[in-house]
């Protein structure tokens, strides 16, 4: 059996496993790539996937770093079947359209742009909406617990993740010829116990000769939830006293229905002041609450307790959802202190961008990160602290109060990661490392390595690995391919070269208008803001 890692292999976005075993080709998951445009050009890199031959995908669970890809697979002739659990289904109806939506209006400004330039080759969509309505006919609900054949050979159940409504992690049985079988798991992206909304892992039944596990979390711990709710309570009485806004970048799926019901808790508490409208500035989060409405049977016991008993965290008295661009735009005009809670939770797409271009620079408002900040985004680049960021075409100051809150993750953390390990590790397993950096997945591996005495695995972008029972992986990678080097003497021998021939032209630059002086001024400034902010992280 061969699996080819096509994403979420030292990084955490992009998640896909592809798996050929006897005669069959499927995916595990089809996420799209997200962070610096580097990353993000394996979008458009199809060819990796050989979309023809391939029979179908499983699907771990709706968020877009796991499924974000599928339009794009169906554009280019995918048509079979994609597996996964209802409620996953039914969040990409919602989730995939919306992607769809920021395609089409991206590739619409950049050909704005490049029409303006004179430029005639225009820049297509990773896909339509279209497309996503085409996925959407595809999918193929299965229930937890409920064990299938998606090919001849191939065993799959679907056990609860406890990460967000509808997640799952996998367990596949492959038959050889000789009817040996073989057992996976794949992890998904795995929750934590005692998450707010979601029941806590399950455990797998069978005992699995190789364990794929996500560690996003690998090298630390979240904090515990009461520390969580205090501080997030300090960035709201922080913002209220001072007149500031408190913004919130959240994921539409989940982490948004979460921080609801945080705030749900801090008024129960009368922490959260009656006066401070909650603005959820999402139509796609907006939806998707409508969804977690649909599916009560799938929260924990507690939450399904509150709603049992009429009072649904969902619909606070403050609370205002805003769908439309204009509701969305009078939230920047409201004078008092408010909270927003808006989307994408990285920072790099979204109403988001314009809450943030209002609020980074003013020492009033405060900054609430809920989730992970994948690489490259402007969400991490914020959280590592750069004084100033640019948005939307502008450079801002970052002078409002930053927060990070981890203990509102739904991953789970380094020792909630050992632990569901622990409740089936056996001597034979193989265990490989996914869905994390590399700092992190390298401590994590060294702690299953110490406590288990197991091997550990950490594969990389476009790795091959050929598995057979009792045996050592046999690996292929091509680095050059999957991260081709940086050649920085071609670019600054370039840059020199450009700066000596504006030299060599300063005695006709000087006898131009002066007008004309101060246009390429201005130029020659954004240059050098450009290096300056090269140096400063270097």
């Amino acid at each position: 059996m061969k699996v080819e890692f096509l994403g979420a292999a030292q990084t955490v976005t992009g998640s896909c496993y592809m798996i050929e075993t006897g005669g069959v080709r499927f995916a595990i998951d089809c996420g799209m790539h997200q962070g610096n445009k580097e990353i993000e050009k394996r979008n458009r890199e199809l060819d990796l996937y050989d979309i023809a031959h391939i029979d179908f995908f499983l699907l771990t669970h709706a968020h877009i770093d796991h499924s974000g890809l599928l339009p794009s697979m169906v554009a280019n002739g995918f048509k079979g079947p994609i597996y996964c659990t209802e409620p996953t289904h039914k969040l990409l109806d919602i989730m995939l359209l919306d992607s769809a939506h920021i395609q089409e209006m991206e590739a619409e400004w950049e050909n704005q742009k490049r029409r303006r330039k004179g430029n005639k080759n225009l820049f297509q969509a990773l896909y339509t909406q279209e497309d996503a309505i085409k996925t959407s006919e595809l999918f193929r609900s299965v229930t937890y617990e409920q064990t299938f054949s998606p090919a001849k050979g191939i065993k799959a159940c679907y056990r609860d993740a406890g990460h967000i409504l509808g997640s799952a992690f996998l367990e596949l049985e492959i038959s050889g010829p000789d009817d040996e079988v073989t057992r996976f798991v794949f992890s998904g992206d795995l929750g934590r116990e005692n998450a707010l909304l979601m029941n806590n892992p399950e455990i797998p039944q069978n005992k699995p000769d190789y364990l794929f596990v996500e560690s996003t979390y690998g090298d630390r711990n979240h904090k515990d939830f009461d520390t969580s709710l205090e501080e997030f309570y300090q960035a709201i009485d922080h913002s209220y006293r001072s007149g500031g806004r408190v913004v919130i970048p959240a994921f539409a799926v989940e982490r948004t229905q979460e921080i609801i019901y945080v705030l749900y808790n801090l008024q129960k508490q009368g922490k959260l002041p009656s006066d401070m409208p909650v603005f959820v500035d999402s139509p796609l989060a907006i939806r998707a609450t409508d969804v977690f409405r649909q599916f009560p049977q799938y929260f924990d016991n507690d939450f399904k307790g509150l709603i049992a008993s009429g009072d649904n965290p969902f619909e606070l008295s403050n609370l205002r959802y805003t769908l439309s661009k204009a509701e969305s735009q009078s939230i920047n005009a409201y004078a008092g202190p408010c909270i927003v809670i808006s989307a994408s939770g990285m920072c790099n797409a979204g109403r988001i961008l314009h809450h943030l271009r209002h609020n980074l620079w003013n020492p009033k408002s405060s900054v609430v990160f809920v989730g992970y900040q994948g690489v490259g985004t402007p969400g991490r680049k914020i959280v590592d602290g750069e004084k100033s960021i640019r948005i939307l075409g502008e450079d801002i100051a970052i002078n409002a109060k930053i927060y990070t809150i981890g203990g509102f993750s739904a991953h789970a953390g380094q020792s909630q990661i050992l632990d569901w390990i622990r409740a089936f590790a056996h001597p034979s397993l193989q265990v490989f490392l996914v869905h994390g950096e590399e700092k992190a997945q390298k401590t994590l591996a060294g702690l299953i390595e110490k406590e288990f005495s197991l091997p550990v695995q950490i594969p990389t972008y476009l790795e091959e690995m050929t598995l057979a029972a009792g045996k050592k992986p046999m690996v292929q990678t091509d680095m050059q391919r999957a991260k081709p080097r940086v050649n920085w003497d071609i670019l600054l021998t370039d840059g020199e070269s450009k700066l000596a021939s504006i030299r060599q032209r300063m005695q006709e630059i000087h006898a131009l208008p002066w007008e004309e002086q101060v246009e390429l001024r201005d130029l020659m400034l954004e240059i050098n803001n450009n290096m300056l902010n090269l140096l400063a992280r270097t």
